[in-house]
């Protein structure tokens, strides 16, 4: 499969490149990447990085780098490495992405796309860390409804999960 170029009203969600390293590595191996299990070693988070990349050719999903004007503000993605009990829609922002709206957007976007691509009865989660209430938000204006009724992928995340795409309608 192609991996998608997709455009909202503010935001290009286009294929990850090498040049997007640099504010991957940054997050990840940074104290801010507290609620996604890290701060990671740079090892680590390369993997991370190029399993985002590959799960395209994999699976058809993965991870999309997020754009405002000509700035790589964060990351979006539909994973479901082996570890993962199901397909998770999960975003992230870089340094100064915050607080824009931008999560929601491409989130929504690529959750859009994907349901388009993948039709029911595929659902698509997000693992939120209990502590940290901006994700849960961004889960919670997507339509997401916490549920107890899914594995978490850690035990003490939270499952948002995604309304069916009859809903979005």
């Amino acid at each position: 499969m192609t991996t998608p170029v997709i455009e909202t009203a503010r935001l290009r969600l286009r294929p990850q490149e090498i040049r997007d390293w640099p504010p991957f590595r940054a997050l990840m191996t940074s104290e801010r990447a507290r609620f996604m299990g890290g701060p990671f070693g740079e090892g680590t988070a390369w993997g991370m990085f190029c399993s985002d990349t590959a799960h395209w050719d994999f699976f058809g999903h993965g991870g999309l780098t997020v754009e405002a004007g000509d700035r790589a503000v964060g990351q979006v993605s539909i994973i479901c490495p082996p570890r993962f009990p199901q397909e998770e829609l999960g975003w992230m922002l870089y340094e100064g992405g915050e607080g824009q709206g931008y999560a929601t957007e491409a989130a929504a976007a690529l959750r859009d796309w994907y349901y388009t691509q993948h039709p029911a009865p595929v659902r698509l989660v997000s693992y939120v860390n209990p502590d940290n209430a901006a994700s849960a938000r961004v889960a919670e204006r997507l339509g997401a409804v916490r549920t107890c009724d899914l594995p978490p992928l850690d035990p003490e995340d939270h499952v948002y999960l995604h309304p069916a795409p009859e809903r979005l309608q």
